[in-house]
């Protein structure tokens, strides 16, 4: 002992000093306190913790080790060499009983049972190595015969003593120097200390471990219940592996330590018991390298191990996995001489902008959309075949709260608390305009409007009710254009419905009541102030009510089934209204739909009906039940728009949309076929579509009428008369046209910024645009399609792109250019087009000239077309226009370039694109060729309409006889990039095509706008995508998937009057694309127009006896429904 500070007396006997601890434990035992439980021990690998204290002191003599962790104590640390002199506090007693040593010290002695906690007599100090410290000793083990008077109450080691073996020899037993006699057992309370102190660890075994959440050393640990006197700590061997997982802890024994100690078996995990968490020390001493994890866990409040796995042997070294010290993960065994696995490779992204998800290719919505493809864009104007319609009408329907009927060639029109009455054979303007006022009423608003029935038929369609927001309801007659009754107060609320059906009439207020009024002899119509109603009571503030075939349909958007989920369904109730003392059926969609705005029957199907929905949803309904109630049969998506209005026409349903169209369908066919489809309001929703049966007794014709947001009130002929005409004229076509060939030659090539004078170096390059414009004899029409003439990625150039538009208002022609060839921006497409027009000059003979007709840029792509100038002249009607697509439409990096003319009859339009990029960006790519393909106003509208087909006026793609699309369209191949090089390489290509993406969309997704067009085979490698200057595909990081991205399609009328010559791919490597051609045979024609009208009037005869039977049908169904 050097240090001063350290008392230099001798140290008294061991039994002295005990004695005297015990004496005055015996005196302080009355004011002793439950103690605090002692806090963990933060050092998991066995090293001693620094003290609180600034320095500790050191004590020698005997040291008594007690049960468990909550009566362990420690020396209070003393800041100077005055505080050893200082009596220590009273030892613990034990709590469980104990026994004898097997080896009895002669230094100890029995004494009586010390009435408080003895404390721990030593804390070792491991930042002093010069100060000895003093070890731990553990209690002896008790007689067999002291079990029984053990309280449990006051000790659980007692419990866990009858689950422990006698006889193990536990890894933390260390030998002993000095015995103990047994105490005998005594209940003492707790002590409680603010201030614990360490307590002293030891561990001579660097090959034990001690867990870093135990709050005791291996020596005091719960489990062991014998005394044991322990060498002082050595110091920590660090060039031992890391210590193996300590196994359960067990009774010590009292024998000494030796190597050869056998392993015990482990312990049955024991219940956790820990009620509260343990301090941890604020200020902890340095520690070596972290353990690894353990999967048993120590809770200092109770002596309970969980073991997850088997206790390893104590030699066997555990290994670190990796940084996250994660158990391995399985391995698989392979037999001697078996062929390795190949090594996985994570699968490239094939482009910067790639998606990351997983696309569903094929939603359902998409799937089961109607196909278009063959639509009719003309609208089916009353005027064209009928007389005593005036079309243009400048009739207004104010919105939401406007009312309309018509009957024949009138129409009612209710607003506010006035009546407008007109006569489309006479004038569009009122006739009559009634003001409630007549009938004495004031004030009022009106909120619906239906014809009543009538007994004779000149009186059909003569009288209509007028309901009010106040409950009344009034009678008009629209020939002499007065009221003819009312009814005031029938109801107390508003009358949000007035039906008709068969001689009665159904009003509806928005509290639930229904009023059915109906004649009381059938020889007499009803008498509005006579005639005494029946109630029925329905739910209220309905938002939709319908009456159809007798059974009152109802609906609510706040009534829904599963609301607060994505596969909430709309409430919909039916009640049979014409029975008496019926009790409304609730009926549920078989799907997730959305809220109910209108319902239909069609005429042409009795037995069902259609229910249409927001979200684009139509839902189809048996009518023909056992207990007469519909039951859901099918759910249609028909449009990415909602449905606002319904109605069945003859063997169509019409239905109008939010986006502003009304489309016609025949529901025949799976999926449903859009046979008509056109925009009657331009941008604005279609609110009211409505069928007039009163028609047909009238005037001999079925009528439409539509309203929409700009309150305009447009009529239709339901019958769709000049699409049946012009379809039984199209099969008179040979009679009246003459036809002749032209050559057509098409190029696209993706040409990744290289400019034109970089075709040079292999033969390739330099004989590309000979070769090209040499794959065909002399063609008569020759359009070139680049894309990416421009570097896309170069910020420069898009800047450019973008303030040029800006500081142009858009119009990016210049005087005395070429549409597409100023050099404001950029001059590569001035060099591409020079290249171009030398190029065709070269490879055509001198006595065929050729004229550029069209030529234009955006932003990358680059079209020029060329035509004999012996074919020039019969051009006409030409016009290109260019659309974008990127950025939400407002970039042209993707888009197209349309242009278009007409050559004597026939009409053409061709298309250079350039879509979406991106592996798994097919609905991108979609959305591109449909807004590309769909936009309505791409050219002026042209007078002519013999040239175009579907009643179009070549203001759309799709108005055109034949149709040209050509461009990199970027769709790819789903496989892997390994496959597609391994099939490439064995010249398979048969073997991809039914993974390439657009022959999949084209075959399965009956959404795709490209289903109607036709592709010659593929007998060629994939054009994308090469390293430059070579033949080898994509060598980078990325290492892209190559791909037939470079396409051309067509779509002609009669598909046999265009015929693929060629269809291949060019070897100028300049670019990572590769260049393909397409030649095609086009038929033409020229009508005779003479013989064409003789033709027409011979049809329009063939009609009128047509249109007398379609009448006829749909009077039979309408005198069924009880309508008429």
């Amino acid at each position: 002992m050097q240090n001063g500070e350290i008392e230099t007396i001798p140290q008294p006997a061991v039994k002295n000093l005990r004695s005297k601890f015990e004496q005055l434990a015996i005196e302080t035992s009355s004011t002793t306190q439950n103690g605090i439980k002692r806090p963990p021990s933060r050092n998991g690998n066995g090293s001693l913790l620094e003290p609180v204290s600034p320095r500790q002191r050191t004590s020698s003599g005997g040291s008594y080790s007690h049960e468990g962790p909550d009566e362990t104590r420690q020396l209070r640390a003393s800041s100077s060499s005055s505080d050893l002199r200082k009596r220590p506090p009273p030892p613990p007693p034990f709590r469980g009983p104990k026994a004898t040593s097997p080896n009895p010290s002669p230094l100890l002695r029995p004494v009586p049972i010390p009435s408080s906690p003895a404390p721990a007599i030593s804390v070792a100090n491991a930042g002093h190595p010069r100060i000895p410290s003093i070890s731990l000793v553990d209690a002896a083990k008790p007689a067999e015969g002291d079990n029984d008077d053990t309280p449990a109450a006051t000790s659980i080691s007692s419990l866990r003593s009858k689950f422990s073996n006698n006889d193990s020899k536990g890894h933390f037993s260390r030998a002993s120097e000095s015995h103990i006699a047994p105490y005998p057992k005594s209940y003492v309370p707790y002590k409680i200390r603010s201030q614990p102190d360490p307590p002293l660890i030891t561990n001579e075994d660097p090959l034990i471990e001690l867990s870093p959440r135990s709050s005791s050393s291996s020596l005091s640990s719960p489990d062991s219940e014998l005394s044991q006197h322990s060498a002082p700590l050595p110091k920590a061997n660090r060039r031992h592996p890391p210590p193996p997982r300590p196994p359960p802890r067990h009774r010590a024994s009292a024998l000494p330590y030796t190597p050869t100690t056998e392993t015990p078996p482990p312990l049955p995990s024991r219940r956790n018991t820990a009620i509260s968490p343990v301090p941890v020390d604020d200020n902890p001493p340095t520690l070596p390298p972290r353990l690894p994890n353990r999967a048993h866990v120590t809770v200092p409040a109770a002596p309970t191990i969980h073991s997850e796995l088997p206790c390893p042997s104590p030699s066997t070294e555990r290994r670190v996995l990796g940084a996250s010290r994660l158990l391995p993960p399985p391995t698989r065994t392979i037999a001697l001489g078996d062929k390795l696995p190949p090594a996985r490779r994570a699968a490239p992204s094939d482009s910067s902008d790639d998606d990351s998800e997983d696309e569903d290719l094929k939603g359902t919505g998409v799937d089961m959309l109607p196909d278009s493809s063959q639509s009719s864009r003309r609208p089916p104007f009353m005027h064209e075949v009928h007389e005593g319609y005036n079309i243009y009408t400048k009739i207004t329907v104010e919105l939401y709260t406007g009312h309309v009927r018509m009957s024949g060639t009138h129409v009612v029109i209710g607003h506010s608390h006035k009546v407008r009455l007109y006569d489309l054979a006479v004038q569009d303007t009122p006739l009559w305009v009634l003001d409630s006022k007549e009938v004495g009423v004031k004030g009022v608003t009106i909120t619906s409007l239906e014809f009543r029935p009538a007994r004779e038929r000149h009186d059909k369609g003569r009288y209509a009710w007028v309901g009010t927001k106040e409950g009344h309801i009034l009678e008009v007659d629209i020939k002499s254009g007065q009221f003819t009754g009312a009814k005031l107060s029938a109801h107390l609320y508003g009358v949000l419905h007035l039906f008709r059906h068969g001689r009665s009439m159904v009003s509806i207020d928005e509290a639930g009541k229904v009023l059915v009024f109906t004649p009381d002899s059938e020889d007499e119509d009803i008498k509005l102030s006579h005639t005494q109603p029946r109630v029925v009571r329905i739910t209220e503030k309905v938002d939709f009510a319908k009456l159809m075939g007798g059974m009152l349909w109802t609906a609510s958007r706040t009534d829904k089934v599963g609301a607060k989920t994505p596969a909430k369904t709309p409430i919909i109730r039916v009640y049979d209204i014409f029975t008496p003392g019926c009790v409304g059926r609730t009926v549920l969609p078989t799907e997730h739909v959305g809220p109910v705005t209108s319902a239909a029957i069609l005429p042409s199907d009795p037995e069902r009906a259609y229910v249409g929905h927001e979200e684009g949803y139509i839902t189809i309904w048996a009518l023909n039940t056992e207990d007469r109630y519909p039951k859901c049969v099918e759910v249609m998506k028909v449009s990415m728009s909602d449905i606002l209005c319904l109605e069945g026409v003859n063997n169509r349903l019409w239905a109008g949309s939010r986006s502003g169209t009304i489309s016609a369908y025949d529901v025949v066919p799976r999926p449903w076929v859009v046979t008509n489809c056109w925009n009657p309001h331009p941008g604005m929703p279609v609110m009211k579509l409505q069928v007039d049966p009163l028609g047909l007794e009238c005037t001999g014709r079925l009528c439409v009428l539509s309203v929409s947001r700009d309150e305009a009130l447009r009529l239709w002929d339901g019958l769709l008369s000049y699409d049946w005409i012009d379809q039984e004229l199209m099969k008179y076509e040979q009679s009246y046209s003459q036809f002749r060939d032209l050559t057509v030659l098409l190029v696209s090539w993706n040409c990744d910024a290289a400019k034109p004078d970089s075709l040079t170096g292999d033969p390739a390059n330099i004989n590309f645009l000979h070769d090209v414009l040499t794959s065909v004899d002399s063609p008569d029409i020759i359009s070139f399609g680049f894309q990416e003439v421009i570097d896309l990625e170069s910020r420069k150039m898009a800047a450019k792109n973008v303030l040029l538009t800006a500081a142009t208002g858009g119009k990016k022609h210049e005087e005395g250019v070429l549409p597409g060839l100023s050099e404001k921006v950029t001059g590569a497409y001035r060099r591409w087009f020079d290249r171009l027009l030398l190029a065709v000059r070269l490879a055509m003979p001198p006595e065929c000239p050729y004229t550029v007709v069209h030529t234009e840029s955006l932003v990358g792509l680059f079209t020029c077309i060329f035509v004999k100038n012996t074919e020039r002249v019969t051009l006409r009607d030409m016009a290109i226009s260019t659309i974008k697509r990127g950025m939400g439409g407002r970039y042209g990096n993707k888009g197209g370039i349309v242009a278009r003319f007409i050559i004597e009859d026939s009409s053409m339009c061709f298309i250079n694109c350039h879509l979406g990029a991106g592996q798994n960006k097919v609905r991108t790519r979609n959305a591109d060729i449909a807004g590309i393909l769909e936009e309505k106003t791409m050219f002026p509208m042209s007078p002519e309409s013999v040239p175009f087909v579907g009643g179009g006026d070549g203001s759309a793609v799709t108005d055109h006889e034949m149709v040209f699309i050509n461009g990199d369209m970027n769709y790819r191949i789903d496989q892997r990039r390994d496959a597609i090089v391994a099939s490439v390489r064995a010249n398979e290509w048969e073997s991809m095509l039914p993974h390439d993406q657009l022959l999949k969309e084209i075959k399965y997704n009956r959404g795709c706008r490209l289903r109607g067009f036709s592709e010659g085979p593929l007998t060629f490698p994939p054009t994308y995508k090469y390293d430059r200057r070579s033949d080898e595909y994509d060598s980078s990081e990325k290492r892209r998937s190559p791909a037939w991205c470079d396409r051309v399609l067509w779509r002609a009328r009669v598909s046999s009057r265009v015929e693929q010559i060629h269809y291949r791919r060019y070897e100028a490597n300049v670019s990572d694309h590769r260049p393909v051609s397409s030649a095609f045979k086009m038929t033409i024609k020229s009508v005779r127009h003479e013989i064409r009208q003789k033709y027409k009037s011979e049809v329009q005869v063939r009609w009128a006896d047509e249109e007398q039977k379609r009448l006829a049908v749909l009077r039979a169904f309408y005198v069924s429904k009880q309508l008429v």
